[in-house]
């Protein structure tokens, strides 16, 4: 039994390039009694390449509350587990959370094992401020859940992630273009630390356009990261713009912005000073 008895190790893997596996979670998935993978057999293909070979134990999404007594009962027993994902940090969008709440209300130890996270790698390639983020996780997959989340979100200043799946790229695209305009920055990273990376930065708009225009950027794993709306500003990522200018078309100023503002949620005194500004140009 390992002398690291009675504790669950929560252990990054690669989200791509095999050389990005730390050396302490080389020598933590050597030492454990049993290893806990997303999808074993993906798992498998780490371990082999490593040259470990320790008994493995599914939890998955569909299994994970069933299958947590059981491993409690392993931990309980003075066996030692290490938690892994298909890629990355597990509970990063993955499975886990049961699993951990019950060991920390049962007085298990959980130790992390930091490593990657296509969360953080993204950000920090990114370009967009990284003082304040918000992680958004995956996307509902119905159109009507997925833009009633995004329009909750249209006053968040901080930058925001989200996960995408290769079949669903396009549709939340459409989405973040119709809910917060397209001229709003965004960012789209895809295969990340694999031979195909690509991170490209522009407006919503021509990422879409993009991605429509090429199959291949539709293929692999995506993390989609948006600039904040402006502190202050137009808080909703309407195109102010555009909606001034029909406006000021039909109102006199003073009408033309209350009603914008009334529309996209910005401060009266801001959208006058450009209403102004319009109106001289």
């Amino acid at each position: 039994m390992s002398n690291l008895a009675g504790r669950l190790y929560i252990v990054a893997t690669p989200i791509g390039n095999l050389d990005d596996v730390t050396l302490r979670a080389i020598e933590v998935l050597r030492s454990v009694d049993r290893i806990l993978a997303e999808d074993t057999r993906h798992s498998r293909r780490l371990l082999d390449h490593l040259g470990i070979a320790r008994p493995m134990l599914s939890l998955h999404e569909h299994n994970e509350v069933d299958a947590t007594q059981r491993i409690i009962g392993h931990l309980t027993a003075g066996e030692s587990l290490a938690l892994v994902s298909d890629a990355g940090t597990p509970l990063i969008s993955d499975p886990g959370f049961p699993l951990v709440r019950a060991c920390r209300e049962q007085g298990i130890a959980v130790i992390p094992v930091p490593g990657p996270s296509a969360l953080v790698a993204a950000l920090s390639v990114a370009g967009l401020p990284t003082d304040r983020f918000r992680f958004e996780g995956f996307l509902p997959r119905r159109q009507q859940a997925r833009r009633a989340h995004l329009e909750a979100l249209l006053r968040e200043t901080a930058t925001l992630v989200f996960y995408e799946a290769s079949h669903r790229i396009l549709e939340s695209l459409h989405d973040l273009v119709e809910v917060f305009g397209g001229r709003r920055v965004a960012v789209l990273a895809r295969e990340l630390t694999k031979r195909h990376e690509t991170v490209r930065s522009a407006p919503l708009a021509e990422l879409l356009e993009w991605v429509e225009a090429d199959d291949n950027q539709r293929k692999g794993e995506f993390v989609v990261l948006l600039a904040g709306a402006e502190a202050g500003g137009d808080a909703r990522s309407i195109e102010v713009d555009d909606l001034l200018s029909v406006l000021l078309e039909e109102l006199p100023v003073k009408q033309a912005v209350g009603l914008a503002a009334r529309i996209s949620g910005g401060k009266k005194n801001l959208l006058y000073r450009r209403a102004l500004e319009m109106t001289k140009g």
